[in-house]
């Protein structure tokens, strides 16, 4: 039996395809125990450590950090029986002995490693096409010899001759094309104070007619050098004292300026980010929910004055104050209450029929330094408010510290999305696919809102509601949204009339 065994990429769940190689926990020539951490990889939902599927030596490591692999792709090579002696060595110095047959993908995986001191091609710093190195952003200076421009006038250097090499060769710049004999051309007329040959009105400031007209010249006989052709003091007091203007070329001007504004606006200037990991996977889930599911959203102004106060009484209680309590903490049970009034909002579209869940899997949309995630609370509505209040903060902990399980992010039902926490009033959010509903609550503000007929200053928030349309209609998803809201406004009042 080999003692060297290749561990394969595994599917991590979900159907995955890939994940890029975020950190490796251990080196060649490491011990390792059976179920020890050996590698973290990122894949399109969260970042996950993989464990050691045998204990024994690590013999080689086949993918740096940073590099995307696909699942089923050996990654690392461990001797399962590193006490049995060293491993046979071939004249390069790779295990051979007990190294089993490379499968056709194994083989399809393996990477030639370049020269010494060489990059492979396309790589940073590798050859690039037109024989230049590959660099972060475009590409670096030719690999060629400095030239010099040529003086005007002086006639090009005979081309050296060249060699052939198997190489591709580079671009070749064809030979000047002696330009056509002179026609002799009508003399251009000069240009007036308008910027164009012949009359019209007369470009100058004010200062400038006043001087013109102190001094008695004429402006439309004379040729201005200033922007556009316009007359400068310097051109009437040339004319005052019978001294002739020199015309400026206006075309080397505008070339100028335009070859300068187009430099301006380059490669070096711009910022390439791949399009990988979580980000790639809420696009793609993104833009398949908003052209596949139609989209409406309401939208609700409610005064929480009640809320806040019930949450700071609650936070007063002694049992509760080591439970981080939060304005979102009321929404998700407003929202797991008025779930159970209206059951057909937390369904999925299935084609031919409707699948209503009796079981709640509350969606917590949080932003995280790779992007954002959408774990969600298993059976929320199971739960008490102290146990959901456990929950979020576990799962908002989890999820910053970029350990949340792709199973934490599977199977949700129904979402919440706090762009309170951002300053914003509230949104359009798009539904998660396979939701039918998602709910953004806003920033939590004081402004002025009547109460008992007068005019006070009160705490209000936004909420927006988003559904699937070919399940809720416009009826089920106010309703919904009323009860949340109602919820929020007063919730004692709401818990005594709905349990």
């Amino acid at each position: 039996m080999s003692r060297i065994k290749e561990f394969n990429l595994p599917d991590l769940g979900e159907g995955l395809t890939e994940g890029e190689i975020l950190a490796w926990l251990v080196k060649v020539g490491d011990d390792i125990e059976l179920n020890q951490p050996i590698v973290e990889v990122e894949t399109a939902k969260a970042a996950v450590e993989i464990p050691a599927k045998w204990a024994g030596r690590v013999q080689a490591i086949f993918h740096p950090e940073g590099s995307t692999v696909e699942v089923g792709v050996p990654i690392i090579a461990i001797d399962t029986d590193p006490g049995a002696g060293p491993v046979e060595q071939s004249t390069t110095g790779t295990p051979t002995a007990d190294l089993p047959t490379p499968s056709a993908a194994s083989l399809a995986a393996v990477e030639v490693a370049p020269e010494e001191g060489m990059v492979e091609p396309g790589l940073i710093g590798g050859v690039a096409p037109g024989g230049r190195t590959a660099v972060l952003v475009g590409y670096g200076p030719r690999n060629a010899p400095a030239k010099r421009r040529p003086r005007k006038g002086a006639a090009p250097a005979p081309a050296a001759p060249t060699q052939a090499v198997p190489v591709p060769a580079a671009p070749v710049q064809a030979a000047p094309v002696p330009a056509p004999a002179a026609t002799p051309v009508a003399p251009t007329p000069a240009l007036n104070g308008n910027g164009r040959a012949g009359g019209g009105p007369v470009l100058a400031k004010p200062p400038v007619r006043k001087l013109a007209k102190d001094l008695g010249v004429d402006l439309a006989a004379l040729t201005g050098s200033g922007p556009l052709g316009s007359i400068t003091r310097e051109d009437v007091q040339r004319a005052a004292n019978g001294t002739p203007a020199a015309a400026e070329p206006l075309t080397v001007t505008a070339l100028s300026t335009s070859a300068a504004s187009a430099a301006s606006f380059g490669a070096d200037r711009e910022q390439r980010i791949p399009v990988k990991g979580v980000r790639k996977l809420t696009a793609e889930n993104m833009a398949r929910s908003a052209f596949t599911a139609p989209h409406v959203t309401e939208f609700l102004t409610v005064d929480v004055t009640r809320a806040m106060k019930a949450l700071d009484r609650l936070r007063d209680r002694r049992e509760w104050r080591d439970v981080r309590v939060s304005p979102l903490l009321l929404v998700a049970k407003a929202v797991l209450l008025a779930v159970k009034r209206y059951p057909m909002v937390n369904s999925t579209w299935a084609g031919d029929e409707i699948v209503v869940k009796e079981y709640v899997n509350l969606g917590i949309a949080a932003a995280t330094e790779r992007g954002l995630i959408v774990p969600n609370i298993k059976d929320a509505g199971r739960l008490t408010l102290r146990e959901l209040a456990d929950a979020m903060t576990a799962l908002v902990q989890t999820a910053k510290s970029g350990k949340t399980s792709p199973a934490d992010m599977s199977g949700g039902t129904l979402t919440i999305t706090n762009v309170g926490v951002f300053g914003v009033d509230t949104g359009t959010p798009i539904l998660p696919p396979g939701e039918s509903a998602i709910l953004a609550f806003g920033a939590v503000r004081e402004q002025p809102w009547v109460h008992k007929g007068k005019v006070k200053a009160r705490l209000v928030t936004t909420l927006g509601l988003s559904f699937d349309h070919r399940i809720i209609d416009g009826e089920l998803g106010s309703k919904f949204l009323r009860d949340i809201g109602d919820f929020l406004a007063d919730p004692e009042a709401a818990l005594l009339a709905w349990t």
